[in-house]
């Protein structure tokens, strides 16, 4: 079975909003602007290379896909993210073209414990608020990884909505990277009994 793994990238008032620019978004690019050094490249190299597979909403997929396919790199992560199984949450993409992907319409959430019986490795989920959000309240995350970046915004989707429902996570891991970066794995828990 799979492990589902949320893996953001976000501000300090948890915007998840068009990191890399060209989304349209005023503050787009905020990523660009600070370095994630060598440990935190190391990171999502390796997060990559362990995963078996994306899985998105329509928006960062077509995100993703409008970069991806041209680029190639010494260190074969291009190649890793390009040639791996991609499945897209949406029920308006008709036909990818980015290869490897598979577009999951309807009821996500049956589909999605399916994926991960069928699956193996790490299934990763990068931006695709309301995808982690559905997934969070189904709590059908195994772990939610958060790249938290010295940068605050003021205005842009967040990662969760204010009238989330609370649920408790445990700190996994915790490490600071680059120029100011947290990196934080947080994992599910169960409430204890008062």
């Amino acid at each position: 079975m799979a492990r589902i793994i949320a893996s953001e990238l976000v501000t300090l008032d948890m915007v998840i909003e068009d990191p890399g620019g060209g989304g349209g978004f005023e503050h787009g690019g905020w990523v660009l602007h600070i370095d994630q050094g060598e440990d935190g490249r190391q990171i999502k190299l390796e997060e990559i290379f362990l995963a078996e597979a994306l899985l998105m909403g329509r928006v960062t997929y077509e995100g993703l896909a409008s970069c991806w396919p041209g680029m190639t790199d010494e260190l074969g992560f291009a190649q890793k993210i390009n040639t791996m199984p991609k499945y897209v949450v949406s029920s308006t993409l008709d036909e990818p073209e980015w290869e490897n992907t598979t577009v999951l319409r309807g009821e996500v959430i049956p589909q999605i414990l399916m994926l991960r019986d069928q699956l193996r490795g790490d299934i990763i989920i990068p931006g695709s608020a309301q995808l982690v959000r559905t997934l969070f309240d189904a709590e059908l995350l195994d772990q939610l990884r958060l790249m938290l970046y010295p940068v605050f915004l003021g205005t842009g989707k967040q990662l969760f909505a204010p009238d989330a429902e609370p649920k408790p996570v445990r700190l996994a891991k915790g490490d600071n990277v680059g120029e100011g970066i947290c990196y934080f794995v947080f994992e599910p828990r169960e409430v204890s009994a008062v």
